[in-house]
């Protein structure tokens, strides 16, 4: 007579008490009613790999795509902590653009090529077809501690800030900062001269399929922190009188990020060719 087979040998009742304890661990809510509602194992052997899957609680856990937790991870917030120059009247962005330009001539002196973080707001329309708004805030970064929020809406663009925006030696950088070019050019007739978009950039040092890279992805990819952007704050009135305290935290943010990552990636290029 050949050798009972695995499937048909029955179950000691060592190995019953065993599957008794493995369910009643990995179900302790589920209390049969009473004994009729048990399926009867009539000593039958189960397939082994029914049984070593019951006896690992954990099995699965990670394969089984109905066991996974999608988990996004909760980065730092990324903060500007340098001093933000407000100007809204003409005097006063005159001001700030030649303080700009200043600061541009002495880094030129030890450094190779100026960045500057380069963004512009304006006021949203919420009507089917409605017009969209003039550029209304301009902002300007430079360097961690000083950005320039210049409230453009009630001053123009004065000669001092065109020649700035015009200046080919320092490069202004941004996402879609091509975008924001052409929009200055129609609104104020300025061509905003030698620009580097971080998204262009950050597909050619990342590789892959080429994408629309935003400010929050490239932040949360090239240095693990999130850009918060409260939609009460982006979709606010720019052509407002004087800006509150959110919208030019807001506005010296983005300028700051986009100088930020333009610093993060120089560095990268250079580390690639070491």
């Amino acid at each position: 007579m050949d050798a009972i087979s695995d499937w048909e040998r029955p179950f000691s009742q060592e190995e019953l008490d065993e599957i008794d304890a493995v369910i009643a661990s990995v179900t302790p809510q589920i209390k049969p009613q009473n004994d009729i509602n048990r399926v009867p194992l009539n000593n039958r052997r189960l397939p082994n790999w029914g049984f070593h899957y019951c006896s690992n609680p954990n099995a699965g856990s990670s394969s089984n795509p109905r066991n996974q937790v999608n988990h996004k991870v909760e980065y730092p917030e990324m903060k500007f902590g340098g001093r933000i120059v407000y100007s809204k009247t003409v005097s006063e962005v005159e001001k700030a653009a030649k303080e700009l330009l200043e600061i541009i001539e002495v880094k030129k002196i030890y450094m190779e090529q100026v960045s500057l973080g380069f963004d512009i707001e304006w006021k949203p329309t919420f009507r089917k077809g409605g017009k969209t708004g003039k550029a209304a805030v301009m902002q300007i970064c430079g360097d961690p501690g000083l950005c320039y929020v210049m409230h453009i809406h009630h001053s123009g663009i004065p000669p001092v800030l065109q020649s700035l925006l015009e200046d080919p030696t320092s490069v202004k950088v941004g996402v879609a900062i091509g975008g924001d070019a052409v929009k200055i050019f129609k609104d104020y007739n300025v061509c905003v001269k030698s620009l580097e978009d971080l998204s262009d950039l950050a597909n050619i040092k990342l590789g892959g399929l080429p994408k629309m890279w935003g400010l929050r992805s490239l932040a949360e990819t090239l240095v693990h922190e999130q850009i918060k952007k409260p939609g009460n704050t982006r979709l606010s009135n720019w052509e407002t009188y004087v800006l509150s305290k959110q919208q030019l935290e807001y506005a010296a943010l983005d300028a700051f990020a986009s100088w930020h990552l333009y610093q993060v990636h120089k560095f990268l290029s250079v580390l690639d060719d070491c």
